[in-house]
């Protein structure tokens, strides 16, 4: 059995939450036993102190869970933690192979004073040491981008006994593709203030600084002039900050936010946008580029890796602080001949991200560290 470790529901990490259900039905298709076990909120559903929540859960997490892993562990052939940041349960799986799915150490290398827009508290530095000490008890480590590969080997060359690294790229959690234009106008027909006769630039992401939210907006608002089109902010409900922003440039009747949208909207908003405009300063993988490009959405990105080895040569790519070429090359999209360029080199590169692909690679690197997966 293949048990795989989740995450904490109360953290909200849902991109993390929907890696863990693509494994689970990925390997269960492939017919092999496999089951998730995460940390349930059970003290926090006793103390409700929103104050103290961090810290509840961190008892739920750390105090609690660990005992039910030495229950779990004597059942599995093999133990899949989901997400690098529970790295430190990796003390708990003594007698039985370990892997670890990378998606970024950004959090890691900003406790270690890098500059990753992830700056860290006391016991924020202390958790990213444990973090990386659990990394460095895992046999393996997949991570998901050469990107993120190159900062484990570089974080973790000086283990006594480093772990495997090796890289094996995210799959769409979701079958994004293109749609009919009836099927289009019908999911995106319910969203308020969404006008479908003019055009829209999409963003999907969070409010996070390294997505750079306040350079979309700059960039949006440097072509308002040019065309009568709107902005649509998908995922995290926009902060206060960036209202302020947008009523100060001039674009409040431009901006929709669109608060997480299911999958089946996400797609149809990738199948009518103008363009994806992700200008985002870092990522580990930057899942949104390869959901944009399966839909046909042309897709304008950072140079920097790992947004651009994403985004292969199938996107126009900018440097992060170029917010003028960003502007010039959404009016550049305009041309019926440059988006269908674009349209299809991101269509023929999105075919690179599947799911299946995926697990099958994460199975053949279990019998490699010994399971009979």
């Amino acid at each position: 059995m293949v048990l795989l470790i989740g995450n904490y529901a109360p953290d909200q990490q849902q991109s993390m939450q929907r890696f863990t259900q693509m494994m689970l039905r990925e390997l269960r298709a492939l017919d092999l036993p496999a089951k998730v076990l995460r940390p349930q909120p059970w003290l926090i559903r006793f103390l409700r102190l929103r104050v103290l929540n961090k810290w509840i859960g961190y008892f739920d997490k750390y105090v609690i869970f660990p005992l039910r892993l030495r229950a779990a562990v004597s059942r599995a052939q093999i133990v899949h933690i989901c997400d690098h940041s529970n790295a430190v349960y990796t003390s708990h799986f003594r007698n039985v192979p370990v892997v670890v799915t990378c998606h970024d150490l950004l959090a890691v290398r900003g406790a270690l004073g890098d500059e990753t827009d992830c700056p860290a508290s006391i016991t924020g530095k202390l958790l990213q040491r444990c973090i990386l000490s659990g990394l460095r008890r895992a046999g393996a480590i997949a991570c998901v981008s050469h990107a993120t590969a190159a900062d484990a080997k570089r974080l973790l060359a000086s283990a006594p006994k480093p772990p495997r690294i090796s890289v094996i790229e995210n799959g769409l959690n979701y079958d994004f593709q293109t749609l009919e234009e009836g099927e289009i106008i019908r999911r995106l027909a319910p969203v308020q203030r969404l006008k479908l006769d003019r055009p829209f630039v999409l963003h999907v992401g969070s409010n996070l600084r390294r997505k750079n939210r306040d350079g979309v907006l700059r960039i949006f608002a440097s072509t308002k002039e040019q065309w009568n089109a709107q902005l649509v902010f998908a995922g995290e409900s926009i902060t206060a900050d960036l209202s302020a922003m947008a009523l100060q440039l001039g674009m409040t009747h431009r901006v929709i936010s669109i608060v997480s949208p299911e999958s089946e909207l996400l797609e149809a908003l990738y199948n009518r946008a103008h363009a994806l405009l992700f200008p985002s300063r870092f990522e580990g993988f930057g899942w949104p580029i390869a959901e944009a490009q399966a839909c046909g959405c042309p897709v304008l990105t950072s140079k920097a890796a790992p947004m651009s080895e994403i985004a292969g040569d199938a996107a126009l790519l900018r440097d992060v602080n170029d917010e003028d070429g960003f502007a010039e090359d959404l009016l550049r999209l305009r041309s019926a001949e440059l988006r269908a360029k674009y349209r299809a080199l991101g269509l023929q590169n999105a075919a690179r991200f599947s799911a299946r692909k995926m697990a099958e690679r994460y199975v053949a690197l279990y019998r490699e560290l010994g399971a009979a997966a």
